[in-house]
């Protein structure tokens, strides 16, 4: 089992020892994955022991729809763009009226959702133009797949260097869209681990990066990349939190600009409004750290951009 299919196996138990999902369910997602019945069933049985470990908050849980924010998202259009080899790329572009730099969005293990889009065009409402990257494009994009669990076993059969390739694709439309801007990278989950993986194949064209509970790759390297990255977790979240360490150990090694921050009474996937560990004061102080963080490194050019406009007028 390759390290992202194990990822993605343990996601799946996780959400059974959770009671997200049911065990027939999870069952079927792992054979999906590709595991036995028999390891299945031994890993199952194993995850709960851990999920009972965590030190829950007492606290009662923040329903969807319950957050303070009000995230009034710009509407997303769905575009193609080149991708390597000849292929397309899918994704879903959200425009700021008066962009200040540009992200660049990775989905979770669900593919290019609603939410995603959603998280996009809450973007492009702050001032950053987003763009979406479907990882799925090759197979026809999310939404023909339609099963989530199907979306999952696609992503972790396909060898992680394409979804390398296909990022650095989706960074390169996202200069050509916005030219002459700073630009970041942000994902969630599966997509804050590919975040990771972008930093790592020395991608130099992003200005920050904010992974959210992203698993960091086994070993890899952050040295060639000049991205400021803010790195968030939430504090229940121990399995993807078991990676924090090698994460920081390798911002330092690059030295990169970081910093890491844990919201010790959210779990994991805090920020996704629509699941059901959504957090709400989390996710609303955790987007006001992003939109911080890309204020101070990416909005940066535009700034003096502006600066130079008034002096020019005067």
């Amino acid at each position: 089992m390759t390290e992202l299919q194990r990822y993605l196996a343990e996601e799946v138990a996780e959400d059974h020892a959770d009671g997200i999902i049911t065990r027939r369910e999870a069952m079927r997602r792992l054979g999906l994955l590709g595991l036995s019945s028999a390891v299945a069933t031994s890993l199952l049985a194993t995850v709960p022991q851990v999920a009972q470990s965590r030190q829950r908050s007492k606290k009662p849980r923040h329903a969807p729809g319950g957050a303070s924010i009000q995230w009034a998202p710009v509407a997303t259009e769905a575009i193609t763009f080149p991708g390597p080899e000849g292929i397309t790329l899918q994704g879903a572009w959200a425009p700021a009226a008066r962009p200040r730099g540009g992200v660049l969005v990775i989905h979770e293990n669900r593919g290019l959702t609603d939410h995603i889009r959603s998280v996009a065009g809450r973007l492009a409402a702050g001032g950053y133009s987003a763009l979406a990257l479907d990882l799925l494009s090759r197979e026809g994009g999310t939404a023909a797949i339609g099963d989530e669990a199907q979306v999952a076993a696609i992503l972790g059969s396909v060898p992680p260097e394409r979804f390398d390739a296909d990022m650095q694709a989706a960074v390169t439309e996202l200069a050509r869209r916005l030219p002459r801007k700073d630009l970041a990278a942000t994902g969630f989950c599966f997509g804050g681990g590919m975040v990771w993986r972008l930093l790592a194949s020395k991608e130099r064209r992003l200005s920050a990066a904010i992974p959210f509970y992203g698993p960091f790759p086994a070993g890899a390297s952050l040295k060639g990349s000049q991205a400021a990255v803010l790195a968030i977790y939430g504090g229940l979240d121990t399995r993807v939190n078991a990676t924090r360490d090698a994460a920081e150990a390798a911002l330092e090694a690059a030295r990169l600009k970081h910093k890491i921050v844990t919201f010790t009474e959210a779990d994991h996937a805090f920020f996704n409004d629509t699941g059901a560990r959504f957090n709400a004061p989390a996710a609303e102080e955790a987007y006001r750290r992003l939109l911080g963080w890309l204020g101070r490194f990416v909005a940066k050019r535009d700034s003096h951009e502006r600066r130079d406009h008034d002096h020019d007028d005067d």
